[in-house]
């Protein structure tokens, strides 16, 4: 079974995390989205929110699971038998840092990064922007799926 960890904060999902997530589905048999906990990171949502977000935004998506993890992706990777990391790139500089990442990743595992280009529509959408957008009263739906919505 080709199985893939998509980590990240997802705070919140976004239309770039959905499109890297639902394109990645057809490249393997399991993505399980993988919500990172750092105690020393100020969320904007709380993790059962988030993972609400997307359990909602994919819940018809019988190849999908969401978890939470503490500590390093490799780690968790292994515990999960995924031998994958899914990621999204936005930009050059999404490249170099995250590029960074898959080498020392492949330096303390087997494990491979697949990185996914951001649909051209969607490379602008980041968790900042729309945090920045809900902050100061912004119309934010056309940035995340239907499932974020904030009553």
């Amino acid at each position: 079974m080709r199985r893939a960890i998509f980590p990240g904060s997802f705070d919140p999902l976004t239309l770039g995390h959905y499109d890297i997530i639902k394109r990645g589905i057809t490249l393997f048999d399991e993505i399980i989205i993988a919500i990172g906990i750092n105690a020393e990171k100020q969320y904007m949502f709380p993790l059962e929110r988030r993972m609400q977000f997307i359990q909602k935004a994919f819940e018809k998506e019988s190849k999908i699971r969401v978890l939470t993890y503490e500590g390093l992706t490799v780690e968790f990777c292994k515990k999960m038998k995924a031998d994958f990391i899914l990621r999204g790139l936005r930009n050059p500089a999404d490249f170099e840092f995250e590029k960074a990442i898959a080498h020392t990743n492949r330096k303390l595992s087997e494990i491979e990064t697949v990185f996914l280009l951001t649909s051209s529509g969607k490379s602008y959408i980041s968790s900042s922007i729309v945090r920045d957008v809900i902050r100061n009263n912004g119309d934010y739906t056309g940035l995340v799926p239907d499932s974020v919505r904030i009553p």
